[in-house]
């Protein structure tokens, strides 16, 4: 049989990487990962799976971020018994990241049923439980770099230094056909290199078929080597000390926050930065910093540069709810990091709803934001957002220092690539929004390669592996209508709307106008506009 390569995520949007290869002797995942993004886009992890996953031999991880494994504890519930591969780091990261997004689950869904009760709404379930994430750990299976394994019938898997984040790897796969043997590489997420933390980007050469990530396939960032990397960083601090109040960074738990921590830490030391308190307001990046000091270790530095990420004077470990509701007290200069790095979950949002409206305050993006997320909203200049219901003007100082991705950039990428060389098949390019995987589409064949090799998948489309080149094959009913995946959804829509309206009203010269604009929106709704009559609208309608 000639191997069938079908794209359940990561196809036209950043999250949701799930790749299912099909060989004829086995079934196997790369990846399980939730979509991140919109709330359409995020609905995609409420429903079931486009395939079944009691038919999967087995899974392989790139690492442990939540867009490639947050669905793992699912398919576990689903009926999926298997084995899931993945690096020792990767296996620890995901203990505490899987336990954490289950935990943040329900969390989110009691909020959200007391809310649907009160309104008369369905109750709903969460994805999976906490427990749930516990459960799964013992499918894990350790795997070493540069060893291959043996992870289903006919089919051989070598992990490869991703350059990612601690334990991300590149998956290269060996598939017996009825034709020989082919190779298939699997990019995962591949960093930027000359890191101080995890090791240069590696991978095989000669491969049959590619599958490369495009997050920062149409740009070139400025300063991603460690040295400039943190001259920036003191520049960002110094600016922040001298604007009089606090610096807000929304930082992802695992890697993120770690290397921030280590450089604010450094900066803070050589003088080179104002001194001040710095937070670690994420239960889940603490419990995280405690992988990452045992597992840390840099063969090539010859030094573990996470040994300074624990509690001390300056540093300060916040994991129970009254010690990070205690930060509302303090005034002046500090520094909060915070969970999530794009601000649609976790403790970041309470921290954006109290000072985002302060000019004294700044918030620096440090990662990526994806599209319908409220760092996107913030990154793009919105000047008032709505943060669990409330609107908030947006008067902060809004910084961004996209050095810290753990991304390559468009030239590190095409460098990656070419560095596969010669690939005799189909390069795929996932893990993008549309611009970006436009735009790396063209580095690519500028740099030598062919435009009809490179094919930009879309959501659920599978491809025929054949020697030589990747034949579509027919696709499935759509999850979502085509570029969905990728922008702003009804319900961006309706805040921003929303946020319009409020803004209309206020700014109206008197309660005539603002009576005369309602009434017009109620007509067009169909609904009564005339509050004495018997008949109001409902509350909600707008």
């Amino acid at each position: 049989m000639t191997p069938i390569l079908t794209f359940h995520g990561a196809a036209g949007c950043v999250t949701g990487s799930c790749a299912r290869v099909q060989t004829g002797q086995a079934t196997l995942l790369i990846d399980c990962g939730m979509f991140q993004g919109s709330k359409t886009l995020k609905a995609l992890n409420y429903g079931d799976f486009p395939f079944d996953p009691r038919e999967i031999d087995a899974v392989l991880l790139t690492h442990a971020h939540v867009d490639h494994s947050g669905l793992l504890p699912k398919l576990m519930r689903a009926g999926y018994e298997g084995p899931i591969y993945a690096t020792a780091a990767t296996r620890d990261l995901c203990a505490v990241m899987l336990v954490d997004a289950g935990g943040i689950q329900e969390a989110e869904v009691a909020s959200l049923n007391r809310r649907n009760q009160r309104r008369g709404l369905t109750q709903v379930e969460p994805i999976y439980t906490a427990a749930d994430g516990k459960a799964i750990m013992p499918q894990f299976r350790k795997v070493k770099l540069g060893e291959a394994v043996a992870v289903a019938p006919g089919v051989t898997a070598t992990y490869w230094e991703a350059g990612h984040i601690l334990g991300a790897a590149s998956i290269a796969l060996e598939v017996e056909t009825d034709t020989g043997r082919q190779s298939l590489l699997f990019s995962g997420d591949i960093g930027s290199g000359g890191s101080l933390f995890v090791g240069d980007p590696q991978g095989p050469q000669g491969v049959d078929h590619l599958v490369v990530e495009s997050t920062y396939g149409d740009r070139d960032r400025i300063g991603g080597d460690a040295a400039s990397r943190r001259s920036a960083l003191a520049e960002e601090l110094k600016a922040a000390h001298a604007a009089g109040g606090p610096l807000l960074i929304p930082a992802f738990a695992v890697e993120r926050s770690q290397e921030l921590l280590v450089d604010l830490l450094a900066l803070m030391e050589e003088g080179r930065a104002p001194r001040g308190d710095i937070f670690l307001d994420s239960p889940l990046a603490i419990e995280a910093s405690k992988v990452f000091q045992d597992r840390g270790w840099n063969a090539q530095a010859q030094v573990n540069p996470f040994a300074a990420v624990r509690p001390s004077e300056n540093l300060h470990f916040l994991d129970r709810p009254w010690d990070s509701d205690g930060l509302e007290k303090l005034s002046g200069w500090h520094i909060i990091l915070a969970a999530s790095g794009m601000c649609d979950a976790g403790r970041i949002r309470k921290h954006l709803k109290r000072l985002l409206w302060r000019k004294e305050v700044t918030v620096l993006l440090c990662g990526y934001q994806a599209v319908g997320t409220l760092g996107r909203l913030i990154s793009d200049g919105a000047p008032r957002v709505s943060i669990q219901g409330d609107e908030v003007r947006v008067r902060a100082r809004i910084r961004k220092l996209e050095a810290y991705s753990a991304h390559a950039d468009a030239s590190g990428l095409v460098r990656w690539v070419k560095a596969r060389g010669p690939v005799a098949g189909s390069i795929f390019l996932a893990h993008g929004e549309p611009e970006a995987t436009a735009g790396l589409k063209r580095r690519l064949v500028e740099a030598g390669l062919t435009e009809d090799q490179i094919l930009v998948p879309e959501l659920d489309e599978g491809f025929a592996l054949a020697p030589g080149r990747a034949l579509p094959q027919d696709r499935p009913a759509r999850r979502l209508p085509p570029q969905a995946v990728s922008r702003l959804d009804w319900h961006n829509d309706r805040a921003a709307f929303n946020l319009a309206l409020n803004a209309a009203l206020q700014s109206a010269p008197d309660d005539a106008a603002r009576e005369r604009l309602l009434a017009a929106l109620q007509a067009a709704l169909g609904a009564p506009s005339d509050r004495r009559s018997g008949s109001p609208a409902p509350p909600d309608a707008l």
